[in-house]
């Protein structure tokens, strides 16, 4: 027995004499790496490093950020404060909250921080493009491409950008299935992007492989800067080359007759504004920019659009109370179909689609409306909107907007301003230290990396009372709890690199929101909501299922009588 025992605690002593001279040396190897960062603050600066744990050597927290998700940045947050130190990804960074914050990084661009893209994302997008340009550059660029999404600009695309939502609300009624919304609200800003933004005429195949094709440049944006057979770098290039070869010859054409005062698209807008400010776009820069606002257009506004759909869902009160705004501004959906004899003595090819707003949008641009444009106004792909395979007029119809009658929907207005508090698309950014400045008393070293948090900012502003809650009222005129403090409410940015699609990112969710409120219903297809993942951006885990159908006004068709095209 004593030996048996005396074996036995020899065994424990071996097992700890060899565990731990490695746990001695993990520590030892946590202390230096810690001590390595330490070493790097600014000595000129008295400030010190702010508060935080550098992790474990070379991975940092970087599998703590990753497992952990919201949770990471939320139990550091209540540890530390609103400015920590971390390591993520391998750099060392420091994580901001708070307006007066994020305010000092925002507004110090070119100056105190620059924009920080991965190498991936710089080479698959191109040198050329706003992200990848930096001080007068990204001035001048951003001067130009304003006028893409400028007042006029915005109100030429208003009515193509109504029919291709028209079209795909139509397409998800007619689905006996339910509909992955995050899925299908990336479909329909792709076609918005290319159809109507950049004004590419394709066929529905050939959209359709070229969403695939940009699906593929996304999922590789962010990889490792390996140019290798089979990396994930190389199928970026790849899908880009695809994307370019599609747009060059609506470019040349454009570049060929780029002094016609005629504003169909984008690239007009872009021309134009390029030879207002004498510099002269190149057939390669244009098609990097024409990437890139696909790049801008797409991901940032289906995940708003999933999340607006999410919220209506769930809020039932806020539907009932936006569709009565519609009703008082005359944009309900009304019941509108022809009689027989019109069905049976023609097809829907020859029959134009019943817009109840005959006006057309002006435009404060100079030149004319693209005549091509005007032709298709009620169209998509050749289709009339509203119509169905068996020719029958869609009934419920909403009458086509203009900028003036959205900037009347003063309660819609309040309800997409708290989809973008509640869930912003962008849960941050990164930027580069150029110099050493201070934030809450610590320093923020120069060559270090900073990311300020949006979705925490609005989370934890003072301003608004009861965060946690949807609440749209909480932006209208009498309440605006915004108003407060510019940098409390920030969903797009701010500063020199603030989002410069914003104006057609919320007329784009407006629009769905009014044809949704106004032709459809809809009701969650499973059990439970599903759990919102925020890296990158804000999506659902697995898809939002949702069963969508046509608003039943005394009679009217569901999916189930009628086929949508």
């Amino acid at each position: 027995m004593f030996i048996f025992e005396s074996s036995i605690i020899s065994a424990v002593v071996s097992a700890l004499t060899s565990v731990l001279p490695a746990l001695l040396l993990l520590a030892l190897s946590r202390q230096l790496w810690t001590f390595r960062w330490t070493i790097t603050r600014d000595k000129d600066c008295k400030l010190p490093l702010p508060e935080g744990s550098m992790g474990w050597p070379l991975v940092g927290e970087t599998f703590h950020w990753l497992f952990q998700g919201s949770s990471f940045h939320i139990s550091r947050r209540e540890r530390h404060g609103n400015v920590f130190k971390t390591h993520l990804l391998g750099k060392p960074v420091i994580r901001v909250t708070g307006a007066e914050n994020i305010r000092k990084i925002l507004l110090g661009e070119h100056n105190l921080v620059c924009t920080q893209w991965p190498q991936s994302t710089r080479v698959i997008l191109g040198p050329h493009t706003l992200v990848n340009s930096v001080g007068d550059l990204h001035k001048k660029k951003r001067k130009i491409l304003a006028k893409v999404f400028s007042r006029g600009a915005l109100e030429t695309y208003l009515t193509r950008l109504q029919d291709v939502v028209k079209s795909e609300i139509a397409k998800w009624c007619a689905e006996a299935s339910s509909v992955d919304v995050y899925a299908a609200s990336k479909s329909l800003t792709f076609r918005i992007a290319v159809t109507v933004l950049l004004g590419l005429r394709l066929e529905e195949d050939h959209i359709t492989y070229l969403s695939k094709i940009f699906d593929q440049l996304m999922n590789n944006l962010f990889s490792l800067p390996i140019d290798a057979p089979l990396s994930g770098l190389r199928k970026g290039i790849k899908a880009r080359e695809i994307l370019h070869a599609s747009m060059e010859k609506i470019i040349e054409e454009k570049l060929k007759k780029q002094h016609a005062e005629e504003y169909c698209d984008a690239f007009d807008y872009m021309l134009s504004s390029a030879k207002d400010n004498d510099y002269e776009m190149t057939l390669q820069e244009l098609k990097e920019t024409a990437v890139e606002l696909i790049f801008a257009a797409h991901s940032t506004t289906a995940s708003a659009s999933t999340s607006l759909i999410l919220q209506l869902l769930k809020h039932p009160g806020v539907v009932e109370k936006a569709r009565k705004e519609l009703v008082i501004e005359g944009l309900e959906g009304e019941k509108h179909f022809a009689n027989d004899s019109e069905r049976t003595e023609t097809s829907w090819k020859s029959v134009p689609a019943v817009p109840l707003n005959d006006a057309v949008p002006s435009t404060d641009e100079p030149g004319q409306r693209c005549s091509d444009a005007e032709s298709s106004i009620n169209t998509i792909n050749g289709v009339p909107v509203g119509y169905t395979i068996d020719n029958q007029i869609s009934q419920v119809q909403v009458p086509y907007l203009s900028l003036e009658k959205l900037t009347q929907l003063r309660y819609l207005d309040c309800v997409v301003k708290e989809v973008l508090r509640f869930l912003p698309p962008v849960s941050g950014g990164y930027r580069t230290v150029l110099q050493t400045f201070e934030l809450n008393g610590y320093q923020i070293p120069k060559g270090w990396s900073v990311m300020y948090s949006i979705r925490d900012t609005h989370e934890t502003a003072a301003v608004f009372q009861s965060p946690e809650l949807f609440d749209p009222d909480r932006f209208n005129t009498d309440r605006d709890e915004s108003k407060t403090g510019r940098f409390n409410y920030v969903p797009f940015g701010g500063g020199e690199r603030r989002c410069i699609g914003r104006e057609l990112a919320v007329i784009i969710l407006k629009t769905l929101a009014i044809e949704l409120l106004g032709t459809s219903e809809w009701r969650l297809a499973t059990d439970n909501y599903p759990r919102m993942q925020t890296v990158p951006i804000v999506h659902p885990v697995n898809g939002l299922h949702v069963h969508f159908s046509c608003r039943n006004f005394s009679g009217c068709n569901s999916h189930n009588q009628t086929s949508y095209i």
